[in-house]
């Protein structure tokens, strides 16, 4: 079935977050105070279900969400949603909490084929990180691109990339690599995120794989690395199909999926390469910013390759 492609223009254009973090770590058994504008009631939400695991009445002001709703009890073992209602309906952007706690350890497998992860010797609770839940708008030389990131995937890859973003990193950075097809005929990749243009520039450090559960699939935004599974920096990958990456599964840190320009992603997938899947005249990143995005559950939903 072809499924209609969305265009930036059609989305709406999202409300200023009603919910406020007055501080991005909150340690454990602390206040952890939320500004409230407007609603009735916040939720305490669980990743892709949406099942409610606590909620409480408000009236807005400053107040601490740890308290109302239990939280250091609670210890969520994953990101969560902090959502603000007003009359039974979800209004605004969404907080992430992400639990402080030592991610897995990522190594890779004798044959190099796969990716081990290892639970870390240390699992202390150190409290939340907290902020409001954003998309990332592409603005490329052959159109628009508009991604919903899931830091319930990957919450370390999406923070790093939310911090590139703030710091300008990506302005006018090329799509250096474009793997329309492997060569069993299925579409592979577009690759950008390098300053240099060249597929080795960084920002000056790496970060640990994450063990994303965000399958790979079309318009899926995922982070590059090198061999070695714990060098991660700044360059990702569009997947352009299921077939030609779901090997790239547990093996890349997956973080994000397209909510609008697909026609952009098959416009860039499009362009004439040479050597070493190197495009003849690359395609542009004139700049990336954050929006803040649809209340948890609403919104657009992925795009999909259209037949």
């Amino acid at each position: 079935m072809r499924t209609a492609i969305l265009t930036l223009a059609l989305l709406p254009a999202f409300a200023a977050a009603g919910l406020k973090p007055e501080f991005t770590y909150n340690g454990v058994g602390k206040p952890l105070r939320v500004k409230v504008s407007g609603g009735d009631e916040i939720r305490l939400l669980e990743p892709v279900t949406g099942k409610v695991l606590a909620s409480a009445k408000t009236d807005g002001g400053s107040i601490d969400v740890a308290t109302k709703l239990n939280l250091w009890t609670l210890k969520p073992k994953g990101v969560t949603y902090l959502q603000l209602f007003e009359k039974g309906k979800a209004r605004d952007s969404a907080l992430v909490f992400q639990p402080m706690t030592n991610a897995p350890v990522s190594t890779l497998s004798a044959d190099a084929q796969s990716v081990v992860f290892t639970p870390d010797e240390d699992q202390t609770y150190a409290g939340f990180r907290v902020w409001v839940d954003q998309d990332a708008e592409f603005d490329t030389s052959l159109g628009k691109i508009r991604v919903r990131m899931r830091p319930d995937a990957a919450p370390n890859t999406v923070w790093n990339f939310i911090k590139l973003i703030e710091g300008g990193y990506y302005r006018d950075v090329i799509f250096h690599r474009v793997v329309a097809k492997r060569a069993d005929g299925n579409p592979f990749v577009i690759q950008g995120g390098d300053p240099t243009g060249t597929g080795s520039g960084s920002p000056g450090y790496a970060f640990p794989l994450e063990q994303s559960p965000l399958p790979h699939d079309f318009g899926v935004i995922s982070m590059a690395r090198s061999t070695d599974p714990n060098t991660n920096g700044s360059q990702f990958f569009f997947a352009l199909s299921r077939n030609g990456t779901k090997h790239l599964d547990g093996r890349y840190a997956s973080f994000g999926e397209a909510i609008s320009g697909a026609d952009t992603i098959l416009k860039i997938a499009a362009v004439p390469c040479g050597k070493e899947d190197r495009p003849n005249d690359p395609p542009v990143i004139k700049n990336i910013r954050l929006v803040n995005s649809a209340p948890y559950g609403t919104g657009p939903k992925v795009v999909t390759r259209p037949n």
